[in-house]
């Protein structure tokens, strides 16, 4: 064969290849399933049986030998992954500690498979920990479905971490991860991690669930209930009385288009709604007592303000109810519904319910993967928890509503015990750090991005980001294309820094000099990492300018944010450059100060060289020595 024949033989024999390596340059895809499930709840043993089908739809470009899902109950087990990293972590959740090594047979959690098959025939599979691992008799091919019908039975633990029976506030059932959940496949392939007490991931399904129960029961969870009529419960118009003696009662949810489903029950329950104008029913389900009746009462008009702040600004809730659950161990998201505990002062009861609330907008239906990225999840919901926090109860303020945000990530960045964002939820050494990036640093993430691409522009971009990532899973990637498409700049140097890094800003004042009816200033680069710069100036006469010093590598510049100030475009500086001269037309005489960033949007370390007093601070640029 021809030398030149062979080589164009050899290219495209490649070519399949190398598309195969490139998984992002493929168009975005993700997988699909149904749920059917019948659960027999028997509340005096704390056990269940359960049916499941499950239908799975290949939307992947793979074809799939094996499927995975998880059995989080299993962790609540003396041994278990979750028992031995919280024994041995430096810092353990105080509700998880040493409870789980010391729990009895009657009240661990587990859930068994009794029977697993695959469109009719028994599969091979194997349970390692929380994991079920399912060899499949016939592979599913890309663009195909199949059907796996499961008979289980499971044990509630009692409550320890988010889910239980018996929770401190007495709630029976906190019913959160407590179905065999099919694990996600996506382009990085099976999520096959174990329940060590983080975060989430599941795929975008529609269930059906029955769940049959004692009939003093009273149930709130995720999806639509389907037979209020025969529920009574105050879920009918004429309430019925409901006894110990009558038969079970079986429940009928559906839920459209959520990545998992939720649910708690008590028969000391009660329920109210609320309506949102123009938005969904908000449900609410607790256990009044005289301590908690009052905060209770009064908590569903913030939550319907709520609820209409965050679908205004932030992208419109898309489910028509929500439901605030009493249970858990403080507070926890679900599609359509949290579960918090409940007999707490008016302010932690609003504010819990408000974090809550937010992550159906981050997490519910920006369904990014936690554990991969907990700061898009809790950090995103922090950002906007503050800002809606802020305008249920000081609209009228202009102060910073992240500073709690900020002193948290300064403290981190400060220790000597940083990790980067991108640490696995699970992996991060302390809870401490987790807790602080995830929460802090995720929150300052968002707010130092409006700095450098401007407010309004931040705004837009968030309803974008919403609109365009809506029931998928973004990933940190796909919100900065986002923005960048929103502000026209590159923005991809500040997620590698600040994200995939532990460099931090500091920028300082080093010199300022005066020549003729000019001012040289001279800013510096102290820390590791390259930020735009909004430099003011206040006159004597009390007027003010902003020299605003984008950075070569954004390729681009904010629009005025201020414009009751004058902004002075500068020169890019580009970042390798340690420090930056500018000129001020006045001289040093009329200057009153100059600082860097009084907004506090830019995460600077150390902000005790961000500014000078002119006065008091010449002879000092002019003679090093003093």
């Amino acid at each position: 064969m021809h030398i030149y024949k062979r080589l164009i033989l050899s290219y495209l024999l490649i070519l399949p290849i190398l598309g195969m390596a490139q998984p992002k340059s493929q168009p975005y895809w993700q997988q699909r399933a149904e749920y059917t499930m019948e659960i027999n709840m028997d509340v005096k043993s704390h056990q269940y049986s359960g049916k499941q089908e499950l239908v799975y739809y290949n939307n992947s470009p793979d074809t799939l030998t094996k499927a995975y899902y998880h059995l989080y109950f299993n962790a609540f087990q003396p041994g278990s992954m979750m028992d031995v990293r919280s024994l041995n972590i430096e810092d353990p959740d105080s509700r998880v500690g040493s409870r789980i090594s010391q729990l009895n047979k009657d009240e661990i959690g587990y859930q068994h498979i009794k029977s697993l098959k695959q469109d009719g025939k028994a599969v091979t599979y194997k349970v390692e920990g929380t994991i079920l691992e399912v060899r499949l008799n016939k592979p599913v091919l890309p663009g195909n479905k199949t059907t796996f019908e499961m008979e289980f039975e499971a044990q509630v633990p009692i409550q320890i971490r988010r889910s239980g029976r018996d929770n401190a506030e007495g709630v029976a059932y906190s019913m959160t991860q407590w179905y065999p959940k099919l694990s996600e496949y996506d382009y990085l392939g099976w999520h096959t991690n174990p329940y060590i007490g983080r975060e989430f991931h599941g795929v975008w399904s529609d269930f059906d669930v029955k769940i049959t129960i004692d009939p003093t029961y009273v149930i709130g969870g995720t999806g639509y209930l389907q037979n209020p009529d025969k529920i009574g419960h105050g879920y009918q118009k004429e309430n019925k009385e409901v006894k110990a003696s009558d038969k079970p009662l079986t429940w009928h949810f559906k839920a459209p288009n959520v990545h998992d489903f939720a649910w708690a029950a008590d028969p000391d329950y009660k329920h109210t709604t609320a309506q949102v104008p123009n938005g969904p029913t908000l449900h609410f389900i607790y256990q009044e007592t005289e301590e908690n009746k009052e905060n209770w009462e009064k908590l569903p008009e913030h939550m319907v303000k709520a609820v209409q702040f965050m679908s205004e600004n932030f992208g419109k809730y898309p489910y028509d109810q929500y439901s605030f659950i009493q249970g858990g161990d403080g507070g926890m998201e679900y599609p359509m519904a949290t579960l918090i505990t409940g007999n707490r002062n008016f302010n932690s009861l609003i504010g819990v319910s408000v974090h809550e609330l937010i992550h159906s907008w981050y997490q519910g239906v920006l369904a990014t993967n936690e554990s991969l990225y907990p700061w898009m999840d809790e950090g995103f919901t922090s950002y906007a928890s503050d800002v809606t926090m802020k305008h249920l109860f000081d609209p009228e303020s202009d102060r910073n509503v992240h500073e709690g945000s900020y002193r948290g990530y300064f403290h981190m960045a400060n220790s000597g015990k940083e990790e980067p964002l991108t640490t696995h939820a699970d992996q991060y050494h302390s809870n401490r750090s987790y807790g602080i990036n995830s929460y802090a640093k995720g929150a300052v993430f968002l707010h130092q991005l409006s700095y450098i691409i401007g407010e309004d522009t931040f705004k837009k971009g968030m309803k974008r980001y919403f609109n365009t990532w809506k029931f998928k899973h973004p990933t940190s990637v796909d919100f900065i294309r986002v923005m960048e498409k929103t502000s026209g700049m590159q923005l991809d140097w500040y997620l590698e820094k600040f994200v995939y890094t532990t460099d931090q800003i500091d920028y300082g004042i080093k010199t300022v000099a005066g020549e003729g009816d000019a001012t040289y200033v001279t800013l510096e680069r102290v820390g590791e990492m390259m930020m735009p710069i909004d430099l003011y100036v206040e006159y004597e006469d009390g007027s003010k300018e902003i020299y605003y010093i984008p950075l070569r590598i954004m390729r681009g510049a904010k629009d005025v944010e201020n414009t009751q100030i004058q902004r002075m475009n500068k020169e890019v500086w580009p970042w390798t450059y340690p420090t930056y001269t500018l000129k001020i037309n006045n001289g040093v005489s009329k200057i009153k100060s100059i600082e860097i960033d009084p907004t506090g949007r830019m995460a600077d370390i150390d902000r005790s060289n961000n500014s000078v007093e002119l006065k008091s601070a010449m002879k000092a640029f002019e003679d090093p020595t003093k």
